[in-house]
């Protein structure tokens, strides 16, 4: 069992990948990781990531950095639960570049609906936090599901009904805030 990681070791472990990747590439970064470089978490117990564009030998540097940082890495993204969202890689925030390696947040609002369909206690925390830290609003986190309800088929996993409602609930207690 590793670590558990903090902002500290979130940052390391994007200067390390900077230091040892060969090329160019984007990494994308996503839940707790987001949450504890933004501060409305203190730890995490990994770092959830997406590579898109894949930087050449970011996978040795990832596996080095694993254990030099004693910290949790997993290739996890919104897109592998949920049908990516339009323009989500416009939406994503930058970070910073690392060597050859620009880091982003990936788009807050398919972070927020996939944390809204899984329903975790943490998951919901994360998603308020976003709405107090205005990088949701109700109005389009409500569109940008509509957006993406005709593909909800190809993940059998979701009951479309049911994520609706979610979002739906989701939104309303937004406004009330």
């Amino acid at each position: 069992m590793r670590e558990m990681t903090n902002v500290a070791k979130v940052r390391k472990f994007m200067r390390y990948l900077g230091a040892e990747a060969r090329g160019k590439g984007r990494i994308y970064l996503v839940g707790g990781s987001s949450a504890v470089l933004l501060g409305w978490r203190m730890t995490t117990m990994d770092i959830d990531l997406k590579l898109a564009p894949e930087p050449a030998g970011v996978f040795e540097a990832i596996a080095r950095a694993k254990n030099a940082l004693n910290i949790n890495v997993e290739l996890a993204a919104p897109d592998d639960f949920i049908p990516p969202l339009p323009n989500w890689q416009a939406r994503s925030t930058f970070i910073e570049r690392c060597g050859p390696i620009d880091f982003f947040h990936y788009d807050f609002y398919a972070q927020a609906l996939a944390k809204i369909e899984r329903g975790h206690d943490q998951d919901l925390r994360d998603v308020e936090a976003m709405r107090r830290e205005r990088l949701i609003d109700p109005t389009r986190l409500t569109a940008l599901f509509t957006a993406i309800a005709r593909d909800l088929v190809r993940y059998p996993a979701i009951d479309a009904a049911s994520f609706r409602e979610k979002v739906q609930k989701a939104a309303r207690a937004m406004e009330v805030r």
